[in-house]
């Protein structure tokens, strides 16, 4: 199988170099990676720098929507040191591996100081590896609480600060099954690793600590995975379906007004604002909720650009990257797909706040977001977690049982238990 697996990808592979190579010239031809331009956001950016920059071209190889597909790909051709790819265009969970690999260039030494002290301190920890930068942020991210202004105001309740606000709030203003109090992502998979790490670190836990360590069979992650489970125990806050809930599911039961509070990212401010939505204007964006002796503490995520070891022109790709990273291209990108700018200072933009103003919210919200672990084997982290949460959530584990359970299986993997 694995055989047939990888003979696939390496067609595909194949497929997206030919399709995505333009006849040869004189110019400079750099080439990346990345689903299909939505909004436009490549081609204005491509557009803009091949006018400022006559000898080089650049080429968008549209690859699939599916992450961790272009991964492999990605993987595949820098393992065969395939020149193919200048740029890698990295979500935020794959640079220690990739760096590890020796598949990076260090930036250390291109990057403009002024850049480096423009970008959220999640998204500066997040491009490093043993010490070294091999990343910039194009995009960034943080999950938020989305909550019915609406039902809140009719009810005089705040905005929820912490886990038993929000559960309060929810039950006094559900409706079920015609409205829940609460919907996230519940389903086995990445998402669900992501919503535990915000309630984890809510509660004070950690999942390594700052050597690497495991350090998950804590009280405090008993108390997050305890609350996550509460949800679903009758009389139940979140839908029965929420194990099964990715990001749009989720932004679906929001925003058809089944749902009092939503855990998701910004991306669905634009698409729930839209005039056929029946919460447009009625939602607004919060800091996600903590426990007693934690803090908020939103998951960041995002993408940004490495350059390939591989690559033949290594000084043309940090000049598309340094475009790319220009505030005004930075504002264009966010007017054209409404995904977050990385650099702080267009956050100040008038333009920009009179047409989202929820980005005033969001600057806030994003100088607290913290990057999952940055390890090597974080994927094989995440699918451990990602089997033992669910297995709490539907009721086949109990937290204490799943969170031990984890904790000595990640041990393993890491190397720190004979197994």
């Amino acid at each position: 199988m694995l055989q047939m697996i990888t003979g696939t990808l390496r067609c595909l592979l194949l497929l997206l170099i030919v399709s995505g190579c333009r006849p040869s010239s004189e110019a400079v031809i750099l080439r990346f990676m990345d689903r299909p331009d939505v909004g436009g956001a490549w081609e204005y950016l491509i557009q803009s720098f091949e006018q400022q920059h006559p000898g080089y071209r650049v080429n968008l190889i549209e690859g699939p929507n599916n992450t961790d597909t272009r991964e492999s790909l990605y993987a595949m051709a820098l393992l065969a040191q395939d020149p193919t790819y200048d740029l890698i265009f990295l979500d935020v969970t794959w640079l220690a591996k990739f760096a590890q690999a020796g598949w990076l260039l260090p930036l250390d030494d291109w990057v403009d100081p002024g850049i480096l002290a423009d970008l959220f301190p999640g998204d500066l920890k997040a491009s490093k590896f043993q010490g070294r930068l091999y990343r910039l942020p194009l995009r960034t991210d943080a999950g938020v609480l989305y909550g019915r202004t609406d039902l809140l105001s009719q009810a005089h309740l705040p905005p929820p600060q912490t886990f038993n606000q929000l559960t309060q709030a929810a039950r006094q203003l559900m409706q079920p099954p015609r409205r829940w109090g609460y919907v996230f992502q519940g389903m086995q998979y990445e998402g669900l690793v992501v919503n535990f790490l915000e309630v984890l670190r809510g509660w004070g836990g950690e999942l390594l600590d700052s050597r690497g360590w495991v350090v998950l069979d804590q009280p405090a992650a008993v108390a997050a995975l305890r609350w996550m489970r509460d949800l679903l125990t009758p009389p139940a806050v979140a839908p029965p379906g929420v194990t099964t809930y990715q990001e749009e599911e989720a932004r679906a039961m929001f925003q058809k007004g089944r749902s009092v509070f939503m855990r998701n990212w910004p991306y669905a401010v634009k698409l729930m604002n839209s005039p056929s939505s029946p919460v447009a204007g009625k939602f607004g964006l919060y800091a996600l909720p903590h426990g007693p002796r934690g803090q908020s503490t939103p998951t960041l995520g995002g993408w940004g650009f490495g350059i390939s070891v591989y690559s033949r022109h290594p000084e043309a790709a940090y000049a598309f990257i340094r475009h790319c990273l220009e505030g005004k291209n930075q504002k264009r990108l966010h007017q054209l797909t409404g995904l977050l700018p990385a650099r702080v200072s267009v956050y100040d933009d008038p333009e920009l706040l009179r047409t989202s103003p929820y980005l005033k919210v969001m600057r806030t919200i994003l100088a607290q977001a913290r990057p999952r672990p940055v390890h090597p084997l974080y994927a094989r982290i995440s699918d451990i977690l990602q089997v033992r949460l669910s297995a709490a959530l539907i009721g086949q584990l109990s937290p204490e049982a799943a969170i031990k359970t984890a904790a000595q299986e990640i041990r393993v993997v890491l190397g720190e238990s004979d197994g």
